[in-house]
């Protein structure tokens, strides 16, 4: 009788007892659920962490692949239940570019056998709890989502009754890589890639076959797996990865096959008879149902919106307003004004090719750079700084490139190279000056591109330099816009003696750049260095005036190329001195107080209890400097850096680190500014936007030190 009220009451009172409310962040949802409606004692229950992931994340399967962390969860039962390991079901293969992860996307049961006590007592009511910890990553980052979760259920006798989440608890269960008699081994072939052959009554007549190993490293996840089946099994070709070694080891894993999956372990030794001789596997399809090229494509979309941002980044406004006056020029001559537009994309396009090309190159020679990384050069930095103040002093009218041209023409001298290829190479000077920007969506672009395959992620580069180029081709090729700028006139004069001045200002900027870089003795070296070159195109300018007049000019060509040349060797021995000490220059200068990063820095702050806000920047980044003078120089910033008790750090990048370059790498950067905010006592950051506001990061602060 006392068993049949009991089950009576657990019937009754199942849904007050067993409502488990669902946790949730902005990727996640995450719900203990079971698959009875109550606890039998004697008996195995099933209880399963239930993830309802958004659109576009993913969690991770027990080897989370190239990229990512494994699901973990830490239980608090009740006295004398125990809980089992994980029933993982099959994983997805995520591919992003040249890595593959081995996750789950959309709603995902991860079941767990807990074991009811003998003595439990019926008609009590028993709570489970687990903290569940989810790396939910997209293809832009990964967020450490960690959710308390908890489910009470009632104790009673007598089989238990379905609840609604038992259907797909026991799809996973009937489906999941389960044991299985098959006998494996791995050997290493005459190529010198590892085979693993596999035989049992299961995989007789399979077609089909993938192997997940459980070991992380061990192979290439993202290479192809090919194969020969025979009579008795399967025979698969596999890439060792960095952890198999020069000979075979014991290899366990899933075995995948259009007869289900099943759990082996192989061990060294020959490959087994009757697993070839039937024919080839058919080619495996990915299980993420085309996710990369959703990537590629989301990448690519992401691309061409920063490089149309990038248009409004201080770096580009100088060689931009050039090609505004250049506009006006042709605004009423359509076919140059094409021409001029196309010719302008063409030089954008070639610089951003060639520079993602020469980036890709450096890293695939295993060289640790990323976006901007000519800039860390202090040769490049001079050479730039000369270069800007040669463009200024010709927008000046001090000389001009390409005047005897021009003046045949009878369009007079004209501060820009002859036609198009005077539009062509201001569409190089443009992608060089807008280097030290990085725009947002830029940095998802960039970072994907780095992982991808090389004609992809040119094409990602390449749709960079469309995005900078695009208003410009659309105007140029617009009559209706043209028509409403004015003709050309003496204000165009003017106007081109004004945007001589943002010049100027860039090659001061790049200079103080290359003083942080090389030190006071090199700064001094660079300005005589332009002293002579501004002498040098003076005397040019002499030069192309007296050739004009017919007169001879052998003398101002021969001083002209003298001082040049002085000025490229000046220039040149300033960036050969030796290097100041880090602590001398080359530290970004900051207004709050701050403390260099490191990876030991940060983890002894968190291991002291405190949040630690983390601004990867450099000197030449403009887009970090901004950032820097509007958020991280504010009283209320500060004030709440001292309210939240966190440590603030920074990576300097300014001269070549290849310790910061691999850190923004494992956050899927590949160029600076990154910021990055750690909870206190342990933890992976949240990363915050690239263009920061006050509000931004007092609000994170806060909800750190809330949680």
């Amino acid at each position: 009788m006392r068993r049949l009220l009991a089950l009576i009451l657990a019937v009754l009172l199942w849904p007050a007892f067993a409502q488990a409310q669902p946790r949730s962040t902005e990727r996640i949802e995450a719900e203990l659920v079971s698959m009875s409606a109550w606890a039998t004692p004697g008996s195995t229950l099933m209880l399963a962490v239930r993830q309802d992931i958004e659109p576009g994340w993913h969690t991770y399967w027990r080897n989370p692949g190239d990229s990512g962390g494994a699901t973990t969860l830490d239980w608090r039962l009740p006295a004398g239940f125990t809980a089992g390991d994980i029933v993982w079901p099959l994983p997805e293969r995520q591919r992003l570019g040249e890595l593959m992860n081995y996750g789950y996307s959309g709603v995902v049961y991860l079941p767990v056998p807990v074991q009811v006590p003998a003595d439990a007592a019926p008609g009590s009511r028993q709570t489970f709890s687990v903290t569940a910890l989810f790396l939910v990553c997209s293809a832009e980052m990964c967020v450490p989502d960690e959710l308390e979760l908890s489910l009470a259920l009632p104790v009673a006798t007598g089989a238990a009754t379905d609840t609604e989440h038992a259907g797909p608890i026991r799809q996973v269960m009937e489906t999941s890589p389960r044991p299985a008699p098959i006998s494996a081994r791995i050997t290493v072939g005459e190529d010198g890639r590892p085979v693993l052959t596999a035989s049992g009554t299961e995989l007789e007549g399979v077609t089909r076959a993938w192997f997940f190993p459980f070991e992380g490293g061990v192979l290439d996840h993202a290479a192809e797996q090919t194969g020969t089946r025979g009579p008795d099994g399967v025979a698969l070709t596999l890439t060792a990865g960095r952890g198999f070694g020069p000979t075979a080891r014991p290899l366990a894993g899933v075995l995948d096959t259009d007869r289900g999956a099943f759990e082996i372990t192989a061990q060294p030794g020959e490959t087994l008879p009757g697993t070839s001789g039937g024919g080839t596997l058919i080619p495996d399809a990915e299980t993420t149902g085309g996710g990369a090229s959703v990537g590629v494509l989301a990448a690519l979309g992401l691309a061409l919106i920063g490089g149309l941002i990038l248009n409004l980044m201080p770096c580009v406004f100088p060689v931009l307003a050039m090609k505004a006056a250049s506009l006006a020029a042709t605004a009423h001559d359509a076919p140059r004004a094409r021409r001029d537009g196309l010719a302008f994309l063409a030089g954008v396009l070639v610089a951003f090719v060639a520079l993602g090309g020469a980036l890709l190159a450096l890293r695939a020679a295993g060289q640790a750079v990323g976006w901007g990384f000519q800039l860390q050069s202090p040769g490049v930095m001079a050479g730039l700084t000369l270069l800007m103040l040669a463009v200024g002093l010709n927008l000046s009218g001090v000389f001009h490139v390409g005047a005897g041209l021009q003046a045949a023409a009878g369009s007079g001298p004209l501060s820009r190279l002859p036609g198009g290829v005077g539009a062509f190479f201001t569409g190089v000077l443009a992608v060089v000056v807008a280097a030290p920007c990085t725009a947002p969506f830029m940095a998802f672009a960039l970072g994907a591109a780095l992982v991808m395959p090389w004609p992809l992620a040119l094409l990602v580069f390449a749709m960079l330099g469309l995005g900078l180029a695009l208003p410009y081709v659309a105007v140029s090729f617009s009559p209706a816009l043209l028509r409403r700028l004015p003709r050309p006139g003496p204000w165009m004069e003017r106007l081109k003696g004004l945007l001589a001045f943002p010049m100027y200002g860039t090659a001061l900027w790049l200079a103080w750049v290359f003083s942080r870089q090389a030190g006071a003795e090199a700064l001094a070296l660079l300005f005589a260095a332009a002293l002579l070159v501004a002498f040098g195109l003076w005397l040019a300018g002499l030069n192309q005036s007296a050739r004009a007049e017919g007169r001879p000019a052998v003398l101002s060509a021969v001083a002209a190329t003298l001082a040049l040349l002085g000025g490229f060797g000046l220039a040149g021995t300033a960036t050969m001195l030796p290097a100041p000490a880090a602590g001398d220059v080359g530290a970004s200068a900051t207004a709050l107080p701050s403390q260099p990063w490191s990876a030991e820095a940060v983890a002894a702050a968190q291991s002291g209890g405190r949040p630690v806000l983390v601004n990867f920047t450099a000197d030449w980044c403009v887009t970090c400097k901004i950032n820097e003078r509007a958020a991280l120089s504010s009283g209320r910033v500060a004030t709440a850096l001292e309210a939240a008790h966190a440590v603030y750090l920074v990576g300097d990048w300014t001269r070549r680190d290849d310790v910061i370059a691999a850190e923004l790498a494992r956050h899927g950067r590949s160029g600076v500014p990154l910021y990055l905010l750690y909870p206190a006592g342990g933890g992976e950051p949240r990363i915050l936007p690239q263009l920061l506001t006050e509000g931004t990061i007092v609000r994170a602060l806060q909800e750190t030190s809330a949680r």
